[in-house]
């Protein structure tokens, strides 16, 4: 694989120079000043990425997993009950790992390709009159699939049923990527990661907890050490951590926020939209499709592009590496050989991706499939054109 290219997964992601430098310091005392002056502007800007009410950052040495598993250990006690839709490897993941700590898992098995099914959340919060269910479970992004679901119309499911379950949401592939609104949509817990929006290497959890979620800490019986949010919060009043933290990557943190709002986060979801939309016009003139099932579903972080019968995406995924040095992801799961994956989230621009959608092509004809060189570059360059210039016109 080479260097010199730019990867093309859905994270981790391409990481901007400005973030390197940031992350490579020398060695500090992490329970001095010089280190709460670094970690307090990275938890306020974390605040401001999520759309935070009340409640309290949390940000863990770990990843988008730890995230999730310190989701639950601090608010839930074996035997509790969730409520969860599968629709992709990483909703099945968040489900397994509920299962293995001896929560009892209500599962609405949902066709890969699909959202979470709202109607069904709704109809099971209805029918749980005696409220045994105490958590719903949302993938904001499903990363296997390129699927986005309706966070918001989750809320709207929990307060029609009138029910006082929390609303926990993974949202790794989504947060400083994609608009998030914490508060609006009455999450609880919402779980991101450093390798991602934040473009960062892989190694923090970030996690933005809810005043509701604070209090069921009292009553959790899960155990937990590492990831305990009481041990954090009272280090954090010191302007520190109960262990040692990952002091490189939140000086990364806190550049990679300085970025993002340089650059505004409006504008940072107006790119990546543009630069999804011009993946999938590039997709549409290939005579594929993406496997999320309509345009409302399509995500602005990665596409999982169907491949043709008879053809093998991670056959094109293995010879992009190889041959070209360009990283794509395989399918996941259920769609395993039947997608390959374009991630256009984080440091990315049009010519980056560009180049992307130019070695796709190559990959394809070198494999015997069915395609015209340029065709979808050229769909892509025509869209960007146009686009590119309303978005350079509305930031001056």
């Amino acid at each position: 694989m080479s260097l010199q290219n730019p990867v093309f997964i859905p994270g981790p992601t391409n990481i901007p120079e400005e973030i390197r430098k940031a992350c490579d310091m020398p060695t500090i005392d992490h329970r001095s000043p010089t280190f709460a002056r670094m970690f307090k502007p990275a938890v306020a800007g974390v605040r401001r990425v999520l759309n935070m009410g009340a409640g309290e950052v949390i940000i863990l040495p770990s990843t988008g997993t730890g995230g999730w598993e310190a989701a639950i250990t601090n608010t839930l006690s074996q035997g509790d009950t969730v409520l969860a839709a599968r629709f992709g490897m990483f909703s099945h993941r968040w489900i397994d790992l509920c299962q293995r700590h001896g929560l009892a898992v209500q599962v609405i098995e949902t066709p890969w390709g699909q959202g979470a099914p709202l109607g069904a959340i709704e109809a099971a919060l209805r029918a749980d009159t005696g409220h045994k269910i105490k958590a719903v479970l949302a993938t904001h992004n499903e990363t296997a699939t390129g699927v986005r679901s309706d966070i918001a119309g989750i809320r709207r499911a929990l307060d029609a049923a009138g029910h006082p379950a929390m609303l926990f949401v993974d949202g790794v592939s989504s947060i400083g990527s994609m608009p998030f609104d914490m508060a609006g949509w009455g999450v609880d817990i919402a779980v991101a990661g450093s390798q991602k929006g934040f473009m960062l290497p892989a190694g923090l959890a970030i996690l933005g907890v809810s005043p509701k979620a604070l209090g069921a800490m009292e009553t959790a019986g899960l155990p937990r050490t590492f990831f305990d949010f009481r041990d954090m919060l009272k280090s954090y009043a010191a302007g520190g951590y109960p262990y040692t933290p990952a002091v490189g990557l939140i000086a990364g943190l806190a550049k990679s926020i300085e970025i993002l709002e340089d650059e505004g986060l409006e504008a940072v979801y107006a790119r990546h939209h543009r630069l999804a939309e011009a993946t999938r016009r590039a997709i549409a003139a290939w005579g594929m499709r993406p496997c999320a099932a309509s345009p409302d579903l399509y995500s602005d972080t990665v596409t999982a592009v169907l491949v043709p019968d008879g053809c093998n995406g991670t056959e094109l995924v293995q010879l992009a590496a190889t041959k070209y040095g360009v990283a794509f992801g395989v399918g996941l799961g259920e769609v395993a050989g039947k997608v390959f994956r374009i991630g256009h989230l984080g440091m990315l621009t049009d010519v980056m991706l560009l180049s992307g959608l130019a070695t796709a092509e190559m990959c394809m004809a070198d494999l015997g499939w069915t395609v015209k060189l340029g065709s979808g570059v050229a769909a892509a360059q025509e869209y960007l054109r146009n686009s590119t210039t309303v978005a350079l016109a509305a930031a001056a």
